[in-house]
Parts: structure tokens; C-alpha cells; sequence
């Protein structure tokens, strides 16, 4: 069998001399003259790039692929030309301000990570969080509920809750893969959700540009909050979640996963290659350890990162709830983050912990596990840019407009979930789709806050779970998976709660559009997971040589 490496060679090698070919014989045109609408060959590059992950599980070249598959077309099919523009995009989101604030919050946090382990404290945690929770049921469920609390940004969720509990699910024999998928779904999932977050002043802005263009004087945040029950994906990712951890059910790649955990104490597959980069972070020899070592920085780096997110929004001279909202969350994530360090130094030096010497080599070690996690990070940044230059957006939504009235929600929230699965973005996902979708909605008469809820639940799918994700990536790296892994398992579950997300919409529209209705496709969507979730799983459960029986599913919480 052909292995990674041999079909990433395979796959690029064809492409790259049939590039080369149409290029020198000029049957594409040059790249001032090329067509400005690419149609379907704009889904190309994410579709190489998703499909190479799949293929090699080898994903930063994969992405560097896509992107230059991307580059190429766009530069008249020339693979030379395409290969310095690949270069160029690259460079492009490495200096820019967001992305290079983000890329040095996440070394400072590997920093902080390594100071963690160095002061014991993490150890500690762990330990005294061991004596709470006595299973992997309660484990899961106490990570589940960090997730929800840590409402207001998606990254600190995942760098919070990955960081402060991996420990703890390892000493469970809780799979890295299961660990992962929980960091993941209560990030965007949750933050998409909240009254207050960083994500709230972004959709209400889109909301209020839309509701303008359309002539409409509806209150921009009264529609935000009414699409709130409406959010079905969002709803029915968290409420799935649930149900898995409180009855210890999974189904396909994750039930092995989690198998191999339980019986084995393997929390990774063999093979996988988790985004530390296989860096082993060590505690200093001779000391006690303290809870303190961990709770001092973690509670440091949430309070810094609130702080920050409030005065970057306008602190004192606005409402809080709107100093949130215009929050810069980068520039409060790496203020929280460095903060952190600074504390967790001047704490540990007090103590005598160690020295100075001796932090600065832990915070570099830790440092350095973020390395290939941040390269993939903007390798899927890039490729999100190659994909909105190709306007492959706005080309799967507007398939969706000739469609028949029924079909216009349940189709706007499924091409939401295509585009955020194929540009890897749910902020770019929503800026192409809002502006079509309220309008729309209006002229045929469906209430703005079903339409707002389909574009801005829809893009939180591809977010959830695409492998070019920044928020899959980081869930990724901050819980210590390999990339891949997790998107394997995880798949199945977003695309559960997707087709029962669609499910919603679609009973929304036999109800005629009212919006009060949205309770009917609650009661149904949680009555078709618990269901689906008891077939899936019963099924895999046989496929693996086990009968299914409730005693075999209370083992796996144990």
C-alpha cells in the first residue's frame, strides 16, 4: 500500500508538469487577461489541499499545495510565476498585524506552558483534580463545562481549557482525539452563542451593513438576538456534545479512539505526530509540587485577558457589553498571555523556584511546540486568501438564490457550511454570505433572523471542523493532538449535527417561516441526535466485535 509521503509525490508531480505544459503552450491566458469569474475551478485549491490532508495526513504541505494550485490559476497557469506568488500570499498574512499577533501569542503561550511544567504545577492540578474526578465520564464533563464557561473568544477557550486540563485528561486515559474534539466544540460553538463576546460587534456589524442595503429599519442587534435559538448548528454541536459525554456513547473513528484509550492508556494512535512536535516538557527535579504553580498563571492569564479585551473595547468610556464587542481579541489574547509569563516568573522566583536561566530555557522549549502548529496556521490562512481572491464564495452561495422559496434557508446554510469548509474561515464565511442572505430574505418575504441565523450557524460547521480551520488547528495544538486524528473523528459528529441543523431549517420552512417556531425544531433536532447517537453507536460498537450492551457503554465512562 502506498504510503503518505508516496501519494503526496504522485498527486503534486501531475500537477505541476500539467501546469507547466498549459502554461507553455499559452492555452490559458496571461494573468492580465485572465477571466475574473473562475466558477467551480475556484473550489480547486481547497479542494486539493482538504483532499491531500485526507490522503498523506500530511498537512502543511498539503496546504502549501492548495495554495499554489490557487496561485497558479489566478497568475495565468504559469507554475513559475505561481510559485513566487505562493511565496508572496505566504509573507502577505505572516506580516499581517492580526495574524503575526496571533503566531506570537501562541509561542508565548507554548512559553507559559513550559513554565507550567518546569514549576509542577501542572502535575499538581492534575493531581488534585484527580481526586474530583474519579472517571473519564466526569472528566470529560468538567472539560465540557470550562469550555461554556470561557464564553467570550474562541482562542482563549482553546488555549484555557487544551492547556489546564490535558493533563488531567491523560491521567484518565481520556484519547487525545476525544480531548480535542471537546476543546474544539465548545470554542466557536460557544462563543457564537454568547450575549457578549468578541465574535458579537463583528455579526451585528454585518447584520446592520445588510439590513441597510435592504432598505430595512428592523434594530441590528434585536435581529442578532433573535437568530440566537436559530443557531441550529451551534446549538445542536453543543447539545450532541452532551449526550456523548453523559452516556459515554461514540460512534465511528472516535469509539476506536477512545477503545485504545481506555484499554491500552494510549491517548495517541500509533504514528500520530501531535503538533508539539514531540517536544517532552520536563519538571524540575527536587521540588514540591504546588497547585498554586498552575492556578496563579491560568486565573492570571484570563484576568489580564478580560482586562485587556474591556480596555481595548473602550473600557470605562462605553457600556460593557459594547467594550467587548469592539474588543481587539489578538492584541488582549497576547497582552493576557504575556502578562502570564511575567507573573508566572516573578511567582516562581519568589518561591526560589528556579532561575532565571532555568525559566528561559523551559519558556523555549515550550516555545518551540508551537513551531509546526503555527506554520500550518499560516499556511491555512493563505489558503483562506487564495480562495476569497478566487471569489469561490460568493460562486457557492449564489447557487443557492434561483432556488425554490422552501429551499432558500436550508440551502444558504448548507453553502455556508461548503464555503466555511473550503476557506477554512468562519468571519470570511459570514462576510460573504450575510450581505446576500438578509436581502434576500426580505424580498421574499422570510424573517431576517432566519436568514442572519443560517449564514452565521452554517459558518461555524467549517470552522468546527474543516482541517484548514485556524480555530481546528489551534484546538489541535493547544490539546496536543495530531491534526488529522482530529479531524477524522470529529467529522462525523459536526456532519451528525449538520444534517440535523438542516433538518431545523427545513421544518422551518413547513411552518410557513414563523419564527416562534423554532421550538418545534429543537424538540425534533434533540429527539433525531439521541437517536441517530444510540444507531451510530450500537452499530460501530458490532462492527468491532462488541455487543452493544449498557453495561459495555458505563465502562466507557470508568
Amino acid at each position: 500500500m502506498l504510503k503518505g509521503k508516496s501519494l503526496l509525490w504522485i498527486v503534486f508531480i501531475p500537477i505541476f508538469i500539467a501546469l507547466f505544459i498549459f502554461s507553455s503552450t499559452n492555452v490559458f491566458a496571461a494573468p492580465d487577461e485572465a477571466p475574473i469569474y473562475y466558477g467551480w475551478l475556484s473550489l480547486l485549491p481547497a479542494l486539493v489541499a482538504i483532499g491531500l490532508c485526507f490522503l498523506t495526513k500530511q498537512v502543511l504541505p498539503s496546504l502549501i499545495i492548495g495554495v499554489f494550485v490557487g496561485a497558479t490559476i489566478t497568475q495565468g497557469w504559469n507554475p513559475l510565476v505561481g510559485f513566487t506568488h505562493t511565496l508572496g500570499i505566504l509573507v502577505e498574512n505572516l506580516t499581517d498585524s492580526w495574524n503575526a499577533t496571533i503566531i506570537l501569542f501562541d509561542f508565548v503561550i507554548g512559553g507559559l506552558i513550559g513554565l507550567l511544567f518546569l514549576g509542577g504545577g501542572v502535575y499538581a492540578f492534575a493531581e488534585a483534580m484527580m481526586k474530583k474526578l474519579h472517571n473519564a465520564k466526569w472528566g470529560q464533563v468538567a472539560a465540557y463545562i470550562l469550555g461554556a464557561v470561557i464564553f467570550f473568544d474562541d482562542y482563549a477557550n482553546t488555549a484555557t481549557v487544551g492547556n489546564s486540563f490535558r493533563p488531567v485528561t491523560d491521567k484518565l486515559r481520556i484519547s487525545r482525539e476525544k480531548f480535542s474534539y471537546i476543546v474544539d466544540a465548545t470554542a466557536a460553538p460557544v462563543a457564537t452563542l454568547a450575549l457578549v463576546s468578541t465574535w458579537v460587534g463583528y455579526e451585528v456589524g454585518l447584520i446592520k451593513d445588510a439590513l441597510k442595503a435592504a432598505g430595512s429599519t428592523l434594530a441590528p442587534y434585536t435581529v442578532f438576538l433573535e437568530s440566537l435559538p436559530l443557531k441550529f448548528y451551534s446549538i445542536f454541536a453543543l447539545v450532541l456534545m452532551a449526550m456523548i459525554v453523559f452516556s459515554g456513547r461514540d460512534f465511528g473513528p472516535m469509539l476506536i479512539a477512545e477503545r485504545r484509550a481506555r484499554t491500552t492508556g494510549k491517548v495517541f494512535a500509533d504514528g500520530a505526530r501531535p503538533l508539539s512536535g514531540g517536544i517532552v516538557l520536563r519538571v524540575k527535579e527536587g521540588i514540591s509540587y504546588k497547585i498554586s504553580n498552575m492556578v496563579v498563571p491560568m486565573v492570571s492569564l484570563i484576568g489580564i485577558t478580560l482586562f485587556s479585551i474591556w480596555y481595548t473595547g473602550g473600557g470605562a468610556e462605553v457600556p460593557f457589553g459594547k467594550a467587548i464587542q469592539n474588543a481587539d481579541a489578538a492584541t488582549s489574547l497576547l497582552w493576557g498571555s504575556m502578562g502570564a509569563v511575567l507573573i508566572t516568573i516573578i511567582y516562581f522566583a519568589l518561591q526560589r523556584l528556579a532561575n532565571l536561566g532555568e525559566m528561559m530555557d523551559s519558556f523555549l522549549e515550550g516555545a518551540k511546540m508551537m513551531v509546526l502548529a503555527n506554520l500550518i496556521l499560516l499556511s491555512a490562512w493563505s489558503m483562506g486568501d487564495i480562495t476569497k481572491s478566487m471569489e469561490a464564495g460568493p460562486f457557492v452561495v449564489n447557487l443557492v438564490e434561483g432556488a425554490p422559496l422552501f429551499i432558500i434557508p436550508v440551502g444558504m446554510f448548507l453553502a455556508s457550511c461548503l464555503v466555511s469548509f473550503a476557506m477554512g474561515t468562519s468571519w470570511g464565511t459570514m462576510a460573504i454570505g450575510i450581505p446576500i442572505a438578509v436581502p434576500l430574505g426580505i424580498a421574499l418575504g422570510i424573517h431576517p433572523a432566519i436568514m442572519t441565523s443560517t449564514v452565521l450557524t452554517g459558518a461555524i460547521f467549517g470552522d468546527h471542523c474543516s482541517p484548514i480551520s485556524d480555530t481546528t488547528v489551534m484546538s489541535s495544538m493547544f490539546s496536543g493532538s495530531d491534526h488529522m486524528d482530529h479531524v477524522n473523528t470529529q467529522i462525523p459528529y459536526a456532519i451528525l449535527a449538520g444534517v440535523t441543523a438542516a433538518i431545523g431549517y427545513l421544518l422551518m420552512a413547513f411552518t410557513g417561516f414563523n419564527f416562534w417556531y423554532w421550538g418545534i425544531s429543537w424538540v425534533v433536532g434533540f429527539v433525531v441526535l439521541w437517536i441517530a447517537l444510540n444507531y451510530l453507536s450500537n452499530r460501530s460498537a458490532r462492527a468491532l466485535g462488541i455487543t452493544p450492551t449498557k453495561d459495555f457503554w458505563k465502562s466507557q465512562q470508568e
